[in-house]
C-alpha cells in the first residue's frame, strides 16, 4: 500500500459515511477488524459489531460532509486529521466532529485495526455554539 492507496481508502471512508451506508465500509476492514471508536470503549470487531455501531450512529445524521488530510503514512499505518459536519434529526441542529485516526493495513489493503480521537461541538454546549456560527 501506498500513500495513493491511503488517500482512496479515506476517500471511501468519508463516501460510505456521507452516503450513511454502513454496508459500503464492509470491504474497507478486514474481517477480524478492530474498530476503537474511542480510547475509552471497548472496539468493535469484525464486520458485523462495526457494521452495527454504524448503523445506529448514522441513523441520527442528516447530510454528512466528511473531509479529511493525511498527516503520515508508511506503507502500513496511516494517520489523517478528519472533520465531518451533519444535522442531528431529532433536533435538526447542526453537528461538527473534528478528529484524528489512525489506520493500520494488512498485506491486502485492507484495515484491520482503525482507532480515533475525536470531539463533536453538539447544539446547546453554551458559547462553543456562538464561537462554531461565527
Amino acid at each position: 500500500m501506498n500513500t495513493e492507496a491511503f488517500q482512496s481508502w479515506l476517500t471511501a471512508y468519508g463516501a460510505a459515511w456521507e452516503d450513511c451506508d454502513p454496508e459500503a465500509y464492509m470491504p474497507l476492514f478486514s474481517e477480524d477488524a478492530a474498530y476503537h471508536w474511542t480510547p475509552f470503549e471497548a472496539p468493535r470487531k469484525g464486520h458485523a459489531e462495526i457494521r452495527e455501531a454504524l448503523s445506529r450512529a448514522m441513523e441520527t445524521q442528516k447530510d454528512p460532509d466528511f473531509s479529511f488530510e493525511i498527516i503520515s503514512f508508511d506503507g502500513k499505518t496511516g494517520w489523517a486529521h478528519w472533520t465531518c459536519s451533519f444535522t442531528r434529526k431529532s433536533i435538526d441542529e447542526p453537528v461538527r466532529i473534528d478528529g484524528v485516526l489512525c489506520a493500520e493495513f494488512d498485506e491486502a489493503g485492507k484495515c484491520r485495526v482503525f482507532r480515533e480521537w475525536w470531539h463533536a461541538l453538539e447544539p446547546g454546549q453554551g458559547d462553543l455554539m456562538r464561537d462554531f456560527d461565527a
